[in-house]
């Protein structure tokens, strides 16, 4: 028999998993494939989005909220999930910047924060690990600690002579990098909505990006699951202090933005199997392998 496919995406706090990579990872769930959504931080310092939950009974039970949204879009996503067990960072505001709260996930030693990780990498066993980028996707310190963690524990994960306490090695055969925004995804889905007759939430989001980095070209796969888009918004939506139902994230229609964009993309930055590039499976090369197994 093949043996069964592992996915591990490593997520900073409570509702990255709904808002980046989620139709990708209900995709797999529906093909029978094990997903398990990692959660570095309770969420605890996120601020409150949804302007009807801005309430101070909201606020002195946070931590426990922040836990049962994660619930519930576990169970629409149909994924398993495990919290690493660190504090939120915040995102600082000011100019200068104040500092980070002490004891936060940011501020941690990478390779002592790295252990819990590496620990359920190990018991886990994914073939597949997906994560932010160097930047962490957006500049938030703690979705940069969680770049530095996944790739810290990516790289230790199979050799026996690092955390050996932590379990026997396993090493997973793929790392890739989730790219939610390209200039061409945002240009699409912003000429989709004009086509429409449709105000576009784009526009000066377009006209920002003039100053920045396009990260479109570090994409090497594309997987299409458009079909799980509803799914992702349903996850989305149960994490009900973080987002506003009536707010950006809900303005483009799903049949325009399943027709402008079926797919969410990744950069491969680590492989152990031959997987030609582009892709359109996170697991090519990876099902060989298994079916050999």
């Amino acid at each position: 028999m093949a043996e069964q496919l592992r996915l591990m995406a490593v997520h900073a706090h409570p509702d990255d998993e709904s808002s980046k990579g989620a139709a990708t990872t209900a995709k797999y769930v529906a093909e029978g494939v094990d997903v398990l959504v990692v959660t570095c931080t309770g969420g605890e310092r996120g601020s409150v989005l949804n302007p009807k939950l801005d309430r101070p009974d909201v606020w002195a039970n946070i931590a426990e909220i922040r836990r049962a949204e994660m619930d519930a879009a576990r169970t629409i996503l149909g994924v398993e999930q495990a919290w690493l067990g660190f504090v939120d960072s915040g995102l600082p505001e000011g100019d200068p910047l104040p500092p980070l709260p002490e004891g936060c996930f940011a501020l941690q030693d990478v390779e002592v924060a790295a252990g819990p990780l590496v620990r359920l990498m190990r018991e886990f066993r994914p073939h597949v690990v997906t994560t932010y980028d160097e930047e962490g996707g957006y500049p938030h310190p703690d979705h940069i600690m969680c770049h530095k963690v996944s790739v810290a524990a990516f790289e230790a994960a199979g050799d026996p002579e690092r955390y050996p306490e932590l379990g026997e090695p396993w090493q997973p055969l793929k790392l890739y990098y989730d790219i939610g925004f390209s200039k061409a995804k945002i240009m699409a889905l912003h000429e989709a909505m004009l086509a429409a007759g449709l105000e576009s939430p784009y526009e000066e989001w377009l006209t920002r990006w003039e100053d920045r980095p396009d990260k479109g070209p570090r994409i090497t796969t594309r997987v299409e699951c458009a079909e799980y888009f509803p799914v992702r918004d349903d996850a989305l939506r149960a994490h009900a202090t973080q987002v506003d139902p009536d707010g950006f994230w809900f303005h483009v229609p799903m049949e325009l933005q399943q027709r402008a964009w079926p797919t969410e993309d990744y950069q491969l930055v680590r492989s152990m199997v031959d997987s030609p590039l582009p892709e359109s499976d996170l697991f090519a090369g990876v099902r060989e392998t298994a079916d050999a197994s």
